[in-house]
């Protein structure tokens, strides 16, 4: 089903399923964005624009003076060589100032403080509160192309608790595998709760495809977009590869989607919650690096099918984040002023990038 949005966007969807279906192989060459506007009754800089988010998320690739040819290759093609993933980046490197602005924090405090009184100090429902879960909803509709209930969304203090929530969900008598390297704490937080840890090394565009498949993990938990240390982002081919060993008996991925609103490519990234139907990915993001490092809250989205599961085995856990913090994000979100401070960063982060 595409996504609702400009005529750009329904010729990158209707291309990029073009080339995930094989109608495009890989290596072959792109029709010309004069041919392609021909074809498909628009203008050459609406194909452009299309053309460029293939680009930029690595199903096309442009060569000068040659035009545009296909990255992008399946499962199937990716048993050749890998390369190792490149040195680390130096972590002394300081990073800009993102959070959002004090004044609007401060303002939207101060009118959540009116308005809700004494409300404030009652208790939230365990998943979160209800409005808070609806606004994060509506917003994954409109920003990242998924389309999700409420009761698919729960909320707690920030990705490391959702984690070990996940654990308790799907069963520590698993095997659960992460990049690596990777972000110190997600290790730290499944080797606490006992369960058996396969790291699994990074390629130049995520993990390699000879650990991923040799793996006994049948949890795996990947940072798509910017994984930390490395800052590999994964490529069109790679998600798909993610997605397609999902596809055995009993697996599960869990997808950290940290940073990726900040993404300078012009459309929000592809998530793998947003690609796969297949009902086995859970999707956790954060508000720490999108409001500021003091918000300790983040959510996961559910596949439909875990809903009754984690209410029978988590769901009499209360909710960690205090009423207040929910409120201030339901707020954010619904005014929209969440989505105007994502889309300045975004502006900013396209201006500062090397061209």
């Amino acid at each position: 089903m595409p996504r609702s949005g400009g005529v750009y966007l329904q010729l990158y969807e209707r291309l990029r399923d073009d080339i995930t279906g094989g109608a495009y192989p890989f290596g072959a060459r792109f029709p010309s964005k004069r041919t392609m506007a021909e074809e498909s009754g628009v203008s050459i800089m609406t194909v452009e624009h299309a053309y460029s988010i293939l680009c930029d998320e690595g199903y096309l690739v442009s060569r000068e003076r040659s035009g545009y040819f296909v990255a992008y290759r399946d499962t199937d093609l990716l048993s050749v060589p890998e390369e190792a993933a490149p040195a680390l980046l130096p972590l002394s490197v300081p990073e800009r100032s993102e959070s959002l602005p004090y004044a609007l924090y401060a303002r939207t405090i101060r009118r959540i403080l009116t308005q809700w009184g004494t409300r404030l100090m009652e208790k939230s429902p365990n998943e979160g509160l209800l409005s808070l879960r609806q606004a994060i909803s509506d917003h994954l509709a409109r920003i990242r192309g998924f389309r999700v209930s409420p009761d698919q969304i729960v909320i707690g203090s920030g990705a490391e608790y959702l984690y070990g929530l996940i654990v308790q969900l799907l069963g520590r008598d698993r095997v659960y595998a992460v990049e690596d390297p990777s972000y110190n704490m997600i290790q730290r937080v499944y080797l606490s709760q006992g369960v058996t840890l396969d790291r699994l090394p990074m390629g130049t565009d995520g993990v390699r495809t000879d650990a991923l498949w040799n793996s006994s993990a049948s949890v795996l938990h990947v940072t798509p977009f910017r994984s930390f240390p490395t800052m590999i982002t994964a490529s069109a081919s790679k998600r798909h590869e993610y997605i397609s060993w999902v596809g055995e008996d009993n697996r599960f991925i869990i997808e950290d989607d940290y940073d990726s609103e900040f993404s300078p490519s012009s459309k929000a990234e592809d998530t793998l919650f947003s690609l796969s139907s297949n009902e086995r990915v859970i999707y956790v993001n954060t508000f720490s690096k999108t409001v500021a490092p003091s918000i300790r809250a983040g959510f996961m989205v559910l596949p439909a099918s875990l809903v009754s599961l984690y209410q029978s085995r988590c769901g009499f856990m209360s909710c960690s984040v205090p009423v207040l913090e929910q409120v201030l994000l339901e707020e954010l979100l619904t005014s929209g002023d969440f989505v105007r401070h994502i889309n300045k960063v975004r502006r900013s982060r396209r201006r500062s990038s090397p061209v």
